[in-house]
């Protein structure tokens, strides 16, 4: 499939599909032409003599400085080099093309001024399957993601490394000429142009909402499974008790509830029994806090796609030609809800926390066997299972504290307050990461806890989910190497079988 850039703005799912899938993108002869008039008027400013920031001055706190005719393409190439200052680990290939398909579609807008070939370079890296080398460290979300931006702009000008497609890292110089690509020479303003937006971050954000939004779903499906085990009632899920608090997302995942647990042998065994007045907060409120989660979600995706319809740059070519100097660039926005994002995953995570806990706990799982062991004293069963769960939502709660504060100034002042809205994204890439894993382990203690209250079973959209996980994993039994087995369902966690399977069932929203 390809993914064509026309006037209308890209959208979410478009991104996504070059990011991971590779798709192929093609720039519509309608915008390669509107990027050629577009880029007369820049050429308008560059013969008029007169100071333009980005096109005849240099750049943050030296704007002051003039760059004289001769020097001011050499300008464009000394900025991409020196701002291509990136260290530490390198970034996943997805998050660099969702950030460079972003950028490209900035590009397209026709408010940066680059011509039509410097554009279409960048969908040839992206159509090649050429992914600049980029590192972890290097954006203040400021001014734009500067440095990972920059070291894409390197690439393109057949310098800096990358990685081919069969994973290789070679020269950028390499990489282009087993492409049979040229290298671009920038023109005036073409390197402020590749370095000044928020891509990198928004690439992260909307890579999170994609992943997010289906751990989520499975989380339910989680908690409909551990409610199960524990005796739990879905009684409390109702839409007429939802309604009285009628918060979309505490709806959606109720009902979502409601169904994972339709028709529960499990939940009918005990429906009479009175010494169950109510279920403790982990699964009565499960709707409340995954609801809320799905809620920040939602408001978050309400903020990436205005990003993603933005043009961002500094400075801006207006309608009527003018070039005006703007704060556009500026990460709050993005990096607000990063931080939300990774404070409400770390949330969820802790809950699910709670239900694995309870689970094995001999006093409060309602007569299964502590810790779900075989032969409890010999065995150990699921209890560190629960040791390296809770050590992983530790950490997501360290990696909730908001990044978004803590501006730090640079450029001699100029740039006197900065987003952090690249490492907000950056960590709540591994909050997510290990978001998954939670709910691995929280799905691997509920389905040996069902497989022990046979001949009862779950609902039939969890049932099914509980099978998977206890295949995978063995199921009860005495002691054995643990780490594979988690590792195994959080291979199913992540390539979405165990949603796919509930959702073959129910509707999983």
């Amino acid at each position: 499939m390809t993914v064509t850039i026309t006037n209308q703005s890209l959208t979410r799912s478009e991104l996504v599909r070059v990011a991971r899938d590779g798709e192929t993108v093609l720039i519509s002869d309608g915008v390669l032409t509107y990027l050629a008039q577009r880029r007369s008027d820049i050429e308008v400013l560059v013969q008029s003599g007169e100071p333009v920031y980005g096109v005849s001055t240099g750049f943050g706190s030296l704007a002051t400085t003039f760059v004289t005719p001769n020097d001011r393409r050499k300008l464009q190439q000394a900025l991409v080099r020196s701002h291509a200052a990136g260290l530490g680990p390198v970034v996943e290939t997805e998050v660099v093309r969702a950030m460079m398909v972003s950028r490209l579609s900035t590009l397209c807008s026709g408010v940066t001024g680059v011509r039509p070939a410097t554009a279409q370079a960048y969908a040839n890296l992206l159509n090649a399957h050429i992914t600049p080398v980029v590192h972890e460290y290097g954006s203040l979300g400021c001014s734009g993601d500067l440095a990972p931006l920059a070291h894409v702009a390197l690439v393109a000008m057949g310098e800096g490394e990358a990685f081919l497609r069969d994973g290789s890292r070679v020269s950028g110089a390499a990489a282009l000429a087993q492409a049979g690509l040229e290298p671009i020479v920038l023109a005036e303003k073409e390197g402020l142009a590749l370095l000044n937006g928020t891509d990198g971050m928004l690439g992260h954000l909307i890579l999170a909402i994609e992943d997010g939004m289906q751990l989520l779903a499975l989380a339910d499906v989680s908690a409909a499974l551990a409610i199960q085990a524990l005796r739990g009632t879905d009684r409390t899920f109702i839409a007429e008790l939802q309604a009285l608090r009628p918060h979309p997302g505490q709806a959606t995942s109720a009902a979502n509830l409601l169904r994972l647990m339709a028709n529960s042998p499990m939940v009918a065994s005990h429906a009479s029994d009175r010494t169950q007045v109510q279920d403790a907060y982990s699964l009565r409120c499960a709707p409340q806090v995954h609801g809320a989660a799905r809620d920040t979600f939602a408001h978050a995706t309400r903020v990436a796609d205005i990003e993603l319809a933005s043009a961002i740059d500094n400075p801006s070519v207006l309608p009527d030609g003018r070039l005006s100097s703007n704060g556009n660039f500026h990460g709050a926005p993005v990096a607000y809800v990063l931080d939300f994002l990774a404070i409400c995953v770390a949330d969820v995570a802790s809950m699910s926390e709670r239900r694995t806990d309870r689970l094995l706990d001999v006093h409060r799982n309602y007569g299964l066997a502590p810790f779900l062991a075989d032969q409890a004293g010999v065995d150990s069963g699921l209890m560190i299972a629960q040791y390296t769960q809770a050590g992983i939502v530790s950490e997501m709660k360290r990696l909730a504290a908001p990044a978004s504060v803590d501006s730090i100034p640079s450029s001699a002042m100029q740039e006197d307050h900065v987003s952090m809205g690249w490492h907000a994204a950056r960590k709540l890439r591994r909050s997510l990461d290990a978001f998954a894993d939670v709910i691995a382990i929280e799905l691997a203690a509920a389905s040996r806890a069902m497989a022990l209250r046979a001949p009862l079973v779950a609902a039939p959209a969890t049932q099914c989910v509980a099978d998977e996980v206890n295949r995978v994993t063995g199921g009860p039994g005495p002691d054995r190497w643990l780490a594979p087995e988690l590792r195994a369902v959080g291979a199913l966690v992540r390539g979405g079988e165990l949603l796919a399977l509930a959702r073959a069932v129910v509707d999983v929203k």
